[in-house]
């Protein structure tokens, strides 16, 4: 006599499990594999040296891999093929996942490939293995509508939304708090030509009356430190990389979010400072779920609206009081728990399409 036996649905993701590592991408996942069920899942990663993130260190059916100076990609790649994992998780761009993709090819492995898109597509952001992953992946997901649309526009090929959602230890609003007597406007995340973190040392040259505090570090850092310099901005801190708990309190303190990035998908740091309380000045290109124009902050469709806003939010303290009470409310519908159970259904669902990867027979 024979049953079906359901065995643990295997997952790999080329993401990091570091707790230090604060990448949104890696974020994202660490968030869901934390809270995929330990007696449903295994789940594969790896580790880049550091200390795991505890919830992940501590979870049953959970292998880190440790990342170190050589060989990375061979000994990731053992543990995509032998044997291979029935998902493969938020490819990205490194030479693992090309690797992968080609032998998945070749050898006609039955790993189903889930793609997530999180940054608006065009000609140049949807080049080469993310366009790869997006047309060869089983199921295609995005971090917000407009990323979905993006994508059906660029490559034909449906997709569905799933937010991102709030770690709610380090994001969260202040007990009590009365305004800055100089309002705070709070500049987060990396500092690279796309976000242009110039344009917020130019608002601070512009309104020194105000105080500037930057969150993050990148290839643009040296030119804004110069930039500060030159415009003899005093008003401007440099806080360097922060941890989470770090940012989130930055978020308490601060009164306005500045960000005045040209090009994302759905950023989570407009989603960490509305959780926070903070009222959001945006640009609207990428239509960020996370901001309700006029009603949570703005979403500005120039950069002199970008101005417009600022000088705005900077002079009324009243509607600064009840655009972060309408963000905290706002927010509040991303949590994270109801997310991974979107996802572990996600998992199940393409999982059981495939019967033979998901039962087994004994007798």
């Amino acid at each position: 006599m024979t049953r079906l036996q359901t065995r643990l649905i295997t997952v790999f993701t080329p993401s990091d499990a570091a707790a230090g590592n604060t990448n949104a991408q890696n974020l994202t996942v660490k968030e869901i594999a934390a809270r995929l069920p330990e007696d449903q899942f295994h789940v594969t990663m790896l580790c880049d040296g550091e200390v795991p993130d505890a919830r992940l260190a501590a979870r049953r059916n959970t292998r880190l891999v440790t990342w170190t100076k050589h060989g990375n990609t061979a000994r990731l790649l053992r543990h995509c093929l032998f044997p291979p994992p029935d998902i493969y998780f938020f490819p990205r761009i490194g030479p693992l996942d090309r690797i992968f993709f080609n032998l998945r090819k070749r050898m006609g492995l039955r790993t189903a490939l889930i793609t997530y898109i999180v940054m608006a597509m065009d000609a140049v952001t949807g080049r080469g293995m993310i366009g790869r992953s997006i047309v060869e992946g089983d199921i295609v997901f995005g971090n917000s509508k407009h990323v979905v649309e993006t994508i059906r526009r660029m490559f034909g090929v449906e997709a569905s939304p799933i937010y991102d959602g709030i770690d709610r230890r380090y994001y969260f609003p202040a007990k009590e708090r009365a305004d800055n007597v100089v309002p705070v406007v709070l500049y987060a995340g990396s500092l690279q030509p796309r976000k242009r973190v110039e344009l917020v040392i130019q608002q601070a040259a512009r309104l020194p009356g105000l105080q500037f505090r930057l969150a993050g570090k990148g290839e643009t850092e040296i030119r804004c430190r110069d930039l500060a310099q030159r415009l003899g901005c005093r008003n401007v801190s440099f806080l360097g990389h922060l941890s989470s708990a770090k940012l989130g309190e930055e978020m308490r303190k601060a009164d306005i979010f500045f960000f005045p990035s040209v090009l994302e998908g759905n950023p989570q740091v407009l989603l960490h400072a509305g959780a926070c309380g903070l009222p959001c000045v945006a640009m609207e290109l990428y239509r960020s779920d996370y901001v309700i124009d006029g009603k949570t902050g703005f979403l500005a469709r120039s950069d002199g609206e970008l101005s417009e806003s600022l000088d705005r939010l900077a002079g009324d303290a009243v509607l600064r009081r009840s655009f972060a009470a309408a963000a905290v409310h706002h927010t509040g519908q991303f949590d994270w728990d109801d997310i991974a159970r979107q996802w572990a259904v996600v998992f199940q669902e393409t999982v059981a399409k495939h019967p033979r990867y998901f039962q087994r027979r004994a007798s």
